[in-house]
């Protein structure tokens, strides 16, 4: 069997939308339902991360209500419209429907019959999309993304957001390892941009002194455009680049949700791979980067302190994010000396959350790795630490290789974890 340490959680992944679905723009979604179910639905796709931007209203009463409503008002970006009407009246309310439709609306109907005929009458008066109800969130985002996502506007970037329980347990470090390993494997372009504006070690990490980075973007985050970008990114390979700080405690920088969101979206246009290197702490700008990001990836050491934050972060980001792929819990520093620990066993089993990694306390290697500047897999390619790393990058990007035999770095414990919770 495989090592659980090398594998996806069973209960990690959502019944949620598409992984390619990105975040859908700026739009106004009206939604005039007549079942309780369908209006429950939307009002659960609109906290969805990926309509976090949209504006989205739900009212009861149908189509008719619509032609109401809009007789004296524009139409929104989007109108969703629920009938449980026979054919020939449905398009009839929908032929009153289009004298009060402004040009550019698009319209959803959701219907309760599966019919042929009315679809092809539908599609023929230029309604963007019929759907046989009932649906579900799920299902309302991906009919939203189908008609908003266009690729040649969209972001291209996914975005993987690593943050610690605590400070000081590896996170940054497992953030730059990653999103080396994600730029050399596969060879396509990682920006690692680095938050922790006055104390962060990206430059440090891959030997680079950045003159200017991503405090000069969060001083003026209305100028960042991709010539801006261009400029203040420090390369280090082909495919990988920092967004990395001076680090210097004579700018006083102040980041907010809006700086924060408009760096992430400018990175997202030209960067398949963005990681988001976050620091510790907890405010509203880290709790919706974290919200929105498409992977969270969060680093714990086995004591007590971590296991209390680490559940309280993912216990919040369940329940916020419940169409999205659950946070990666990597456990770290596994066996310091002279430390009391709680076995990565009852830590994953307190959290509900088989670990994606657990590694093991190296402080040669890592150390080493630090002072040259390097990653581990330049180091020592050879090592479980950095195979454990090359395999948390196809985790994340969803190219994991489940063909390989992957050997444990703890496997008799992890084991018995997963014997257990079967």
């Amino acid at each position: 069997m495989n090592n659980p340490a090398y594998e996806t959680a069973d209960d990690s992944v959502a019944q949620g939308p598409a992984i390619g679905i990105g975040t859908i723009p700026r739009i106004s979604i009206q939604a005039f339902c007549v079942t309780p179910e369908m209006s429950e639905a939307v009002q659960r796709a609109a906290n969805d991360r990926r309509l976090h931007k949209a504006h989205v209203n739900v009212q009861m009463g149908g189509i008719e209500k619509a032609v109401e409503a809009y007789t004296t008002a524009p139409t929104p970006n989007l109108l969703i419209v629920e009938t449980d009407a026979p054919r020939d009246f449905v398009l009839a309310e929908l032929n009153n429907l289009a004298q009060v439709c402004d040009a550019g609306t698009k319209v959803i109907v959701v219907c309760h019959i599966n019919d042929v005929i009315l679809y092809r009458e539908l599609m023929s008066q230029g309604v963007s999309e019929y759907v046989v109800g009932p649906v579900g969130e799920v299902q309302i985002i991906e009919h939203i993304a189908a008609l908003y996502g266009n690729p040649e506007t969209s972001p291209i970037g996914r975005t993987y957001a690593f943050v610690g329980a605590k400070g000081g347990v590896g996170s940054s470090t497992i953030a730059h390892n990653v999103g080396w390993s994600i730029s050399s494997s596969f060879d396509e372009g990682v920006v690692i941009a680095d938050f922790d504006v006055p104390f962060g070690t990206a430059g440090l990490n891959f030997n680079q002194d950045p003159l200017q980075g991503i405090a000069d973007a969060l001083s003026a985050p209305d100028r960042l455009d991709s010539v801006m970008l261009d400029r203040l990114l420090t390369k280090c390979s082909e495919h990988l680049s920092l967004f990395a700080s001076a680090g210097s405690l004579d700018r006083q920088v102040e980041v907010d949700q809006s700086s924060a969101e408009k760096i992430i979206d400018t990175l997202k246009q030209s960067t398949p791979s963005v990681v988001i290197d976050l620091p510790h702490m907890w405010a509203p700008w880290v709790k919706h980067t974290l919200m929105t990001a498409d992977e969270i990836v969060i680093t714990a050491v086995p004591d007590l302190a971590n296991l209390r934050n680490a559940k309280s972060m993912i216990d919040l980001l369940r329940a916020a994010r419940r169409n999205d792929v659950l946070p990666r819990l990597i456990i770290n520093q596994v066996g310091t000396p002279k430390r009391p620990e709680i076995s990565p066993e009852d830590f994953a089993k307190s959290l509900d959350l088989t670990p994606t990694l657990i590694l093991p306390f190296e402080p040669q290697i890592f150390g080493q790795a630090a002072n040259n500047g390097q990653m581990i897999n330049e180091l020592r390619s050879n090592t479980k630490i950095a195979e454990g790393f090359q395999y948390l990058a196809q985790v994340v990007t969803h190219r994991a290789e489940s063909e390989k035999d992957k050997r444990s770095l703890l496997g008799p414990l992890l084991q018995k974890f997963k014997r257990n919770k079967e």
